[in-house]
């Protein structure tokens, strides 16, 4: 019974010193990221993308494409805040202060990325597609971002992504040939 209250005592301890260094980054983000030029940037990217997607998406095709998309924004997000909590890397000037992913990325360029790259030549090689999106992905965008000051690698290598958007893309375009849904609706 010892052993199980030190745990909790452990566990809380640790729960309270994350609430207070979470509040401190709010602290940071409200008095010198919100509102600066990087934060409006990240605003910028986190709708202009899904608008602009809004109006070029293959429109017979949005609940297919949307299927992948929302796959691709999941398991963004996830590898994300994985990345983040292992130290592999950090964000500054993010959209929201709490969360610790670049919501951007996760949630607007990545899917839309692979949404557009899925309706055009739909018939074309997926490995190919693949490589070209994990090649603008991890030797074009990240850099970028880290050039911006945005992305901050501690232990991670632009080379380590590469696979892992391979990956994300050839599932996105397995997800978005999908056609075994059945009706919610029984006939009668």
């Amino acid at each position: 019974m010892e052993y199980k209250e030190n745990v909790k005592k452990l566990i809380d301890d640790n729960t309270n010193q994350a609430q207070e260094i979470i509040q401190q980054k709010i602290e940071i983000w409200s008095n010198h990221v919100v509102f600066s030029g990087l934060w409006w940037l990240g605003v910028v990217l986190s709708i202009l993308p899904w608008l602009i997607w809004i109006k070029y998406r293959k429109k017979d095709s949005t609940d297919r494409i949307l299927y992948a998309g929302f796959f691709v924004m999941i398991v963004s997000l996830c590898l994300d805040v994985v990345g983040d909590q292992f130290g592999f890397w950090h964000y500054r000037f993010n959209v929201m202060p709490v969360l610790p992913t670049y919501f951007p990325w996760d949630v607007t360029l990545m899917p839309i990325s692979v949404m557009f790259i899925l309706q055009i030549k739909p018939d074309f090689n997926p490995v190919i597609k693949a490589i070209l999106f994990a090649l603008l992905s991890a030797y074009i965008a990240e850099p970028f971002f880290h050039w911006m000051g945005i992305y901050v690698l501690t232990g991670w290598k632009y080379s380590y992504s590469f696979p892992i958007q391979i990956i994300i893309y050839l599932i996105a375009h397995y997800i978005s040939r999908r056609e075994r849904f059945s009706p919610f609706y029984i006939n009668k």
